[in-house]
């Protein structure tokens, strides 16, 4: 039997007009502690970005989804977080803002393997 870890994850939003409340989701972000595993996977459907928003900014935006999976893979694409932990730079990620990305709400799974559910979270809830 193969071993399975607990894994948190949440989802990342795009909110073009914070006033409408309309978002849509753009990426998926999980975390592993016993495999000391985070990871961001990004996928931007730019044509429904802008039937939500056709003043969007589309440039805005997809910088501010690099940025999320930069602090995901830690060195320097992590910013100020450079140095943290995963779990740490899952936390900042995850912490609430109002921002045009933002995060949901995080939930918990099992993994046996982090980076396929990490893909499969993607297709599921992004694609």
């Amino acid at each position: 039997m193969t071993s399975r870890d607990v894994f948190e994850y949440a989802v990342v939003r795009v909110v073009p007009r914070m006033e409408r409340g309309e978002m849509m989701n753009a990426g998926v972000l999980l975390y592993c502690r016993a495999r000391s595993f985070v990871a961001a996977r990004i996928h931007l459907d730019e044509d429904r970005l802008r039937a939500l928003d056709p003043a969007a900014d589309l440039a805005g935006v997809r910088a501010a989804l690099r940025a999320v999976e930069g602090v995901c893979r830690g060195g320097a694409h992590a910013g100020q977080a450079a140095g943290d932990d995963a779990g740490r730079r899952f936390r900042w990620l995850t912490a609430p803002r109002s921002t045009v990305v933002q995060p949901g709400p995080i939930h918990t799974g099992l993994t046996a393997d982090p980076a396929a559910d990490v893909d499969r979270l993607l297709d599921l809830l992004v694609r």
